[in-house]
């Protein structure tokens, strides 16, 4: 009991050079790739679903949508990140390390919260890019439709997705699709493609994938300055009434279906170990992301809702089938354009950070050492990122969107409510050590960012958390049986 509490000190985090990564990122680089993860899938994709609500196949409401009221999902997620975000600004500010919610949970809550986080994240990270690189996929097929290329549907939908599918057309694809040994294939093929790329593109380094994010992030602002410019002057009044169709209960359950969009700024965590003077840098970068991408965000939000009645947002391609709708069908072409740049950058910032999750656990002991290994030449963790890749791919090419998103946001609030704690504990058994950055107003700050992590878990539907505490059973059981037994930090005790 004593091993599974123990902490690992603040001291070791931060003087391990010896098994290190390359310091080559600045406070621009950080905003940026902030950008590049926060702005994606959201904002072009689920944000239809949170404005509308979800319909079940019986007819029945699964969910209530925010519609034009969600730029009040957004204040409220906003502020609930920015909680965080403050909590994660000072733990990063101090332990500069790979690893995010879980170096931090290491240093202030034990090695089995720090394990519990680490497998945690996976959820945040390798299984949101499933979903991630799932909607990529349709925002391609709509883009290539556009030039005349039309894929096959066996070729650009998962097989989990045809057996879950309400659409009858779809769901006929399990009986319609070529067979191999009477298995109908039925495979995302363009989701694999863009994985493996992606994966490639990050094993060639960091400044060079910071460099392709970069450019993709100024691709998808000029995409969505687009369709404001365009979207704002064609606003029609009855559209935004009522502005809360379904109260606070719409804006509550809108909110914790985009919340998927906000999951990125973590991310910005994982490239402690890689960042210049993190312990200014850091603070910078996951601040001001977040707050760019949060104003980004309400000025779509109601700019969508106001070019078409909310009810029928539901659509994989809000942004476009609005313009769409509108009229202005090019215009839709260029931003669904956008959005495939767009989810292409989430996709690398997300498999940038999965990796160093993973290298940072095998650092510790508690993944194999193989995991730790570093290329020789461009300080990157080459074998996780790898790994990482492949799985997400597979993942991609036979998994369903839909099912992945709300285990993904769970995961990720627990994680920051954790983070939250975190900072809290270190405050009362710690006090006196430097802090670079500091949380004003520390206890309401960090109380009120646990609070509505949980408040808006709470609007997440019982599915989610039946399969997130599966999730974490399973997780357990890895720990209990490798984990624990090759933990460096207990070898070291």
């Amino acid at each position: 009991m004593m091993q599974l509490f123990r902490r690992k000190a603040i001291t070791e985090l931060v003087s391990e050079d010896t098994n290190s990564l390359r310091r080559v990122l600045n406070a621009g680089d950080l905003i940026m790739l902030a950008i590049g993860a926060v702005i994606g899938a959201g904002i072009f994709g689920a944000i239809g679903t949170a404005a509308a609500g979800q319909i079940g196949p019986d007819g029945q409401i699964v969910r209530y949508g925010a519609g034009p009221g969600l730029v009040f999902s957004f204040l409220l997620l906003g502020g609930s990140c920015a909680l965080a975000a403050l909590c994660y600004a000072e733990l990063a500010s101090m332990i500069p390390q790979a690893g995010s919610a879980y170096s931090y949970s290491y240093a202030t809550l034990g090695e089995l919260v720090a394990w519990i986080i680490g497998w945690d994240l996976i959820l945040e990270y390798a299984v949101g890019n499933v979903a991630v690189a799932i909607s990529w996929s349709d925002y391609f097929t709509t883009v290539i439709s556009g030039l005349g290329v039309d894929l096959p549907l066996w070729l650009t939908t998962g097989y989990r997705t045809a057996l879950l599918s309400f659409d009858p057309g779809v769901k006929e694809l399990i009986h319609t699709a070529p067979k191999i040994f009477g298995i109908p294939l039925l495979v995302n093929l363009p989701a694999f493609g863009i994985v493996m790329a992606i994966t490639w593109l990050l094993l060639r380094g960091v400044k060079e994938s910071v460099r392709a994010n970069n450019i993709m992030v100024i691709v998808k602002l000029i995409a969505l300055a687009l369709f404001i410019g365009v979207g704002i002057t064609h606003l029609q009044p009855a559209n935004l009434t009522p502005f809360m169709p379904n109260g606070f209960l719409g804006v509550h359950q809108g909110a914790a279906i985009v919340f998927f969009a906000y999951i990125g700024f973590d991310a910005i965590s994982t490239a402690a170990e890689e960042t210049r003077n993190p312990q200014r840098n850091l603070p910078i970068g996951i601040l001001g992301g977040l707050a760019v991408c949060t104003f980004i965000y309400i000025l779509v939000g109601f700019v969508l809702t106001g070019i078409v009645p909310y009810t029928e947002l539901a659509v994989a391609d809000p942004l476009s089938h609005a313009l769409a709708v509108s009229g202005f069908q090019s215009v839709g072409w260029v931003v669904a354009l956008g959005a495939g740049v767009s989810m292409t950058a989430v996709l690398l910032v997300f498999q940038y950070g999965q990796p160093r999750i993973f290298f940072a656990m095998a650092r510790d002991g508690l993944l194999p050492g193989w995991a730790a290994r570093i290329h020789p030449t461009r300080r990157i963790p080459y074998v996780t990122t790898l790994v990482t890749g492949v799985l997400v791919a597979v993942g991609a090419l036979l998994g369903d969107a839909a099912e992945t998103y709300d285990l993904t946001n769970i995961g990720t609030l627990f994680a920051f409510a954790v983070v939250c704690v975190g900072v809290l504990v270190l405050r009362v058994v710690e006090p006196d050590r430097p802090r670079p950055f500091r949380v004003p107003f520390v206890w309401p700050v960090a109380l009120s960012g646990v609070a509505t992590c949980i408040f808006i878990m709470l609007g997440l539907p019982t599915q989610a958390w039946v399969r997130f505490g599966w999730w974490l059973g399973a997780g357990l059981l890895i720990y209990l049986s490798y984990g624990i037994r090759h933990s460096r930090l207990k070898n070291l005790g």
